[in-house]
């Protein structure tokens, strides 16, 4: 049978089919993966992070080696359990996390860093946390109260000092004091700022053991809500 020119299809069908061809062959291009929208973040859980650095601090706080090496050992089960290395930057009093991966013979190789944000650093020394001024200054000034209730005014006089000191110089809790502090409100502060009395100063190691222990009955202070991880107490 003769093909006429009446046989031939419309060029509008021709054309939707070269279309529908077209979409069929075409095939989707994979998606850039520098518009990933996935960020990594510390994978380390922030309560063992806080566990961390209790250990570091009570490491550092004990005068017995054994429990010193003890706790540090502790320390290093928790992180490393999660793929992390604890190590202290002495320059700045600094503890940090950082992943076991990029780390090589106990160094960090910083061709395997593709970003910083999954370290963790936590500050040993110098002021708190100072959003939570507020919530740190009435718990201290709370455990003041409770040991003015509980013991002798020698104590309480001293308590209120060191709140003051501890609120006020690092926006730690009483009960947070390192032993540098300590001896910096022994010496410095309250020498000069807390006109001690005679009795004061004759009972002021066991005044300070006074406040300690008064203030494991005192609830702590409220997480402060622009904190991004609770506190450490």
């Amino acid at each position: 049978m003769t093909r006429t020119n009446d046989d031939e299809p419309p060029e509008w069908a021709k054309e939707r089919a070269r279309e529908v061809m077209a979409a069929e062959t075409t095939t989707e291009e994979p998606d850039d993966p520098d518009e990933s929208t996935d960020e990594r973040v510390p994978d380390v859980p922030a309560d063992i992070v806080d566990e961390a650095e209790r250990l570091t601090r009570l490491a550092r706080q004990t005068d017995d080696d054994a429990a010193a090496a003890f706790y540090r050992e502790r320390r290093d089960e928790l992180v490393e359990a999660h793929e992390y290395v604890p190590r202290l930057r002495e320059e700045d009093d600094t503890l940090v996390l950082y992943p076991a991966e990029w780390m090589d013979d106990g160094t960090v190789q910083l061709d395997r860093i593709e970003t910083t944000d999954r370290a963790v650093e936590v500050s040993l020394s110098g002021p708190g946390d100072a959003d939570r001024y507020e919530a740190i200054a009435a718990y201290n000034e709370a455990v003041a109260d409770a040991v003015a209730e509980a013991r002798d005014a020698v104590h309480a006089d001293t308590a209120e000092s060191f709140a003051a000191f501890m609120s006020n110089h690092y926006v730690r809790a009483v009960d947070d004091a390192t032993p540098d502090m300590r001896e910096e409100f022994r010496t410095e502060y309250l020498p000069r700022n807390g006109w001690p009395s005679d009795d004061q100063l004759a009972v002021l190691e066991e005044s300070l053991s006074v406040i300690e222990s008064v203030a494991a009955d005192v609830d702590g202070p409220a997480p402060s809500e622009a904190s991004d991880r609770p506190s450490s107490r």
